[in-house]
């Protein structure tokens, strides 16, 4: 397993926008597919966007599409999640995950998990 931490979250207003930030500390996640996942209050985890291993493939989430941009550095080992044009339901506690397969958007793929940053979108 990679251990994962993420950053960036915060209390924004809606149209706001957030950078989040997910990096592995002393390893190098550049053959894993990475996602990010969110969690509100009382609800299931669910899916956001994945990326794939080469950085050329992209999935989100029809809630997210045309708002949110993943991307990876790989100089920095980072991954992050370009939140723009947020809206009170997303809400949430977002996670970072690593997934060792190049490409994937199954959650059940995703074997390392960070701890969560809190996003909150206040109308």
């Amino acid at each position: 397993q990679v251990q994962l931490v993420e950053s960036g979250g915060g209390l924004v207003q809606a149209g706001g926008s957030l950078r989040l930030s997910c990096a592995a500390p002393g390893r190098t996640f550049r053959s894993y597919a990475m996602g990010w996942f969110r969690q509100a209050p009382g609800k299931e985890r669910e899916f956001v966007a994945a990326i794939a291993w080469s950085g050329d493939a992209t999935y989100y989430a029809d809630s997210v599409k045309g708002r949110f941009t993943i991307s990876r550095d790989y100089a920095k080992n980072t991954v992050y999640l370009q939140m723009n044009g947020l809206k009170p339901e997303d809400t949430a506690v977002y996670y970072c995950a690593a997934a060792r397969t190049g490409w994937t958007t199954t959650p059940t793929d995703f074997g390392s998990w960070g701890q969560g940053t809190q996003v909150a979108v206040s109308s």
